[in-house]
């Protein structure tokens, strides 16, 4: 016999789980992205609306979600098996569709609350089967208030056994996505699967596929051939059997309803006896404790199987999406670090004392003034970190474009405000240089003091002129000693390498903040795997 075991341990490994799959971020749209989305949307809503609920109450009322494709009669069925109408019936679905659980009167309040399928606002239907007015919305405990939800319409019926609850889920095939997204996930929720089709679609690909499914999950499993004509019923009967089998699902129970009158659209019901096995076999299932026991626990405990597999698909999933951010990150870091290394260069071969810098120090100090000479030096500089900006950018956009990952985020292009931030720093960095040449002079104590502005001027160009601006270093020399010149410029040599630094760092941290904003980490991986590994010791 097939048991459930619901110890707390096992539980909180669970919801441990159930956590960590909550906690997964696919951002990045990898080959094989949209099915690991999939698959943790199929978990989740699995985990919440099922497996979790399930074990915390092993004795709430079994229940049992009527799905198939357009038309198969879905809604007549439930109707039908309750006795009344309770789901609106028809081959044209609207265009949204609000899905019907019905339950005895005494099971009203294991379905009323958030138990099962808690993002679903409750439309509490009346209790009175005689009553025909309209059916009244309620909120269950926690729902947000002007939060977008969809609807659970509830009807209680007393001719329903106690014990079970029948849920007519929208139409698989629907052409409105939400319905089939809702769809999936109703049918995740329930004990027992009930696949309805007909005499005309009992082949279709879609219907398959929830079958092949539910024998993967190990699903306890109702097949409900409906709408078969009279005069082919043997022969369809058999065929559908044969396909059955050759999937392995030949020991599936299987029923079969004819086409009748009632069974086209418009509310009506079948004949009692066109649905009676299937309701027997319900009832049975309900009030039988070994039976209910086997079919309550089969699909719990196949579910809790199927986490074996799908969870390690997830976590290769949140392997590929980190793998692809540190080769999206590494391009960003790559870049600046080589263009840092070639502003080093290129400042250590005199680069910036070039063009109107090198006029204006040819002509200090008596055509040029230490502010003229200081401002061309400063430009010239912002000149050269806004190349190796966007030298950075070029490389990044490159290597980006090989890669898939990257269309989640904006690829690198020409930045019209880089110039205006670089600019601002080479400023904030002048200025620093300015007051440690201020500082020095007045430690000097000479009389008279040397101008500070043509020692800042000096330092600049000795800094940044590389071989070129030799003299420069000997000027300074000469005005504030060999000593205080040698100190001077040791300082503002740290100043301008961590100046460069911090440009290029900023820079390159504005490029990697939308990819870091994906939150795309390893944690989640590793995670995943240890919260599965405490499910199964606990399994």
């Amino acid at each position: 016999m097939v048991t459930l075991d619901v110890r707390p341990q096992l539980l909180d490994a669970l919801s441990a789980l159930r956590d960590r799959v909550a906690s997964v971020r696919l951002p990045l749209p990898l080959p094989g992205a949209p099915r690991a989305r999939q698959t943790r949307a199929e978990l989740l809503a699995q985990l919440d609306d099922y497996l979790v609920p399930r074990l915390k109450a092993p004795e709430a009322p079994m229940l049992a979600v009527v799905g198939g494709s357009t038309g198969a009669g879905k809604s007549t069925l439930v109707n039908s098996l309750v006795g009344r109408q309770v789901s609106e019936a028809g081959v044209l679905r609207p265009t949204t569709r609000t899905p019907v659980l019905v339950c005895h009167p005494d099971d009203h309040h294991w379905f009323a609350g958030m138990r099962v399928l808690p993002d679903l606002m409750r439309v509490w239907a009346p209790q009175d089967e005689e009553d025909l007015l309209p059916a009244r919305k309620g909120r269950p405990p926690g729902t947000r208030r002007g939060a977008t939800t969809r609807e659970l319409r509830i009807e209680t019926v007393s001719t329903l056994p106690r014990g079970l609850a029948l849920l007519d889920a929208p139409d698989i095939d629907s052409l409105v996505v939400e319905n089939r997204t809702l769809a999936a996930q109703l049918i995740c929720a329930a004990d027992v699967w009930v696949m309805v089709t007909t005499a005309s679609r009992y082949a279709d690909a879609i219907p398959w596929h929830l079958l092949r499914t539910a024998k993967q999950y190990d699903a306890t499993l109702i097949i409900v051939l409906d709408r078969v004509p009279h005069q082919v019923l043997a022969e369809v009967s058999r065929q559908y059997g044969a396909l059955l089998n050759r999937a392995g699902l030949g020991d599936v129970p299987r029923f079969t309803v004819p086409e009748l009158p009632e069974s086209a659209g418009g509310g009506g019901l079948l004949p009692a006896s066109a649905v009676a096995p299937l309701l027997a076999w319900l009832s049975h299932h309900v009030q039988d404790p070994a039976a209910r026991q086997y079919a309550v626990g089969r699909t719990a405990l196949g579910a809790l199987d199927s986490l074996r597999r799908r969870m390690p698909e997830l976590a290769s999933a949140v392997a590929a999406q980190h793998a692809a951010a540190v080769r999206l990150t590494s391009a960003v870091e790559d870049a600046y670090r080589r263009e840092g290394k070639r502003v080093q260069g290129r400042l250590d071969s005199g680069a910036v004392l070039a063009g109107d810098a090198l006029t204006r120090w040819r002509g200090y100090p008596l055509d040029t003034s230490a502010d003229e000479l200081l401002d061309s030096l400063a430009e010239s500089l912002a000149a050269l970190l806004q190349c190796a900006v966007a030298a950075a950018d070029e490389r990044i956009a490159e290597v980006w474009r090989r890669e898939p990952a990257a269309g989640a985020v904006p690829l690198p292009g020409p930045d019209r405000e880089a110039a205006e931030r670089i600019g601002m720093a080479v400023r904030r960095w002048r200025r620093v240089l300015e007051e440690l040449a201020e500082e020095e002079v007045a430690k000097l104590g000479k009389q008279p003091a040397p101008d500070p502005d043509g020692i800042a001027a000096l330092l600049v160009a000795a800094l940044l002129g590389g071989k070129r601006a030799r003299p420069a270093g000997e000027k300074l020399a000469e005005r504030i000693g060999v000593q205080a010149a040698v100190r001077l410029r040791d300082r503002g040599g740290e100043l301008v390498s961590d100046h460069l630094d911090e440009v290029l760092r900023a820079e390159r941290d504005r490029r990697l903040a939308p990819l870091q904003a994906l939150e795309v980490t390893p944690e989640p991986q590793a995670e995943l795997i240890a919260a599965l590994s405490v499910l199964q010791k606990e399994r």
